[in-house]
């Protein structure tokens, strides 16, 4: 609603103020509940592998869907009809740390149980875990599983920067880049394949602009980076001390040298392409 549009509505509602008014509190900042002492207005920012873990869950369709035309009422999120999908990631690398399915929307006691899973694989144990405030979070039973632990749970706000837009992030990536080109099976081990599929892709051959370019697993394990290893030049007459594109690299071998991309298939899947450089004869 425009400033008219919203004082004419509070007008109705009995509350008389003017245009300019309500201009002048729209453009004032969002005040918090004070009486919510728990949520912390604090940013916490990853410092280093496993300092800060993301967890959230989302729902995937099946090839059954969630709708059927012949129905006037909406279908239940749960088996046959779509997945529910536990995802947890490092934010200083980006890594997937764990990914899970389950047939139903899992209760705190299956996302406690999950991400025991996650630390025991990773063999570290983060300090911060981040999610939302889902029923699955926002309860005595994964605040002590938290405590426990000795990890401290956040609990972020959609839309609030280095809150949960990076796993939301990731999520919608995950949906784009695998679940809506494929047809999700049915059963629970094909479709687990097929996400291991792409979180492996995903930490090792997918590029990330807020990393520079890196992979998360360059990132995570601290290495270097192959977009900073000596590059392929294909101009003829173009001057080796001449910069290039972001991040700079020295030239490798001769100038004009033609080259061949060769583009190959994780695990076959044409979906998760992972794509190499060489020197033709």
């Amino acid at each position: 609603m425009g400033k008219g549009k919203i004082a004419e509505t509070l007008c109705r509602a009995g509350l008389h103020l003017g245009v300019t008014t309500v201009g002048q509190i729209l453009k004032e900042e969002p005040q918090s509940d004070p009486g919510d002492a728990t949520t912390c207005t604090r940013v916490v920012t990853a410092k280093y592998p496993n300092h800060v873990w993301h967890v959230d869950l989302t729902a995937v369709p099946t090839s059954v869907d969630f709708w059927a035309p012949w129905l006037t009422f909406p279908l239940p999120q749960c088996w046959p009809f779509c997945w529910w999908v536990a995802v947890v990631i490092d934010h200083h690398s980006r890594r997937v740390m764990g990914i899970e399915t389950f047939r139903n929307n899992p209760t705190a006691v299956s996302v406690s149980h999950f991400l025991e899973c996650a630390i025991h694989t990773a063999s570290v144990t983060p300090k911060y875990i981040i999610c939302d405030k889902g029923q699955q979070f926002w309860c005595s039973v994964f605040k002590d599983w938290c405590d426990h632990h000795g990890i401290t749970p956040r609990f972020g706000a959609v839309g609030q920067h280095g809150s949960i837009a990076l796993i939301e992030r990731f999520i919608l990536s995950l949906k784009n880049g695998c679940t809506r080109i494929i047809l999700v099976p049915l059963r629970r081990d094909p479709l687990h394949q097929e996400l291991t599929f792409f979180s492996n892709w995903y930490n090792q051959s997918r590029p990330h602009s807020a990393l520079h370019g890196k992979t998360s697993y360059e990132m995570y394990h601290e290495i270097s980076p192959a977009c900073e290893r000596p590059r392929v030049e294909p101009r003829l007459r173009w001057p080796r001390s001449s910069p290039c594109a972001s991040p700079h690299a020295p030239i490798a071998g001769h100038c004009g040298a033609p080259i061949r991309l060769d583009v190959r298939y994780h695990m076959g899947r044409k979906h998760l392409p992972i794509v190499a450089l060489s020197r033709a004869a």
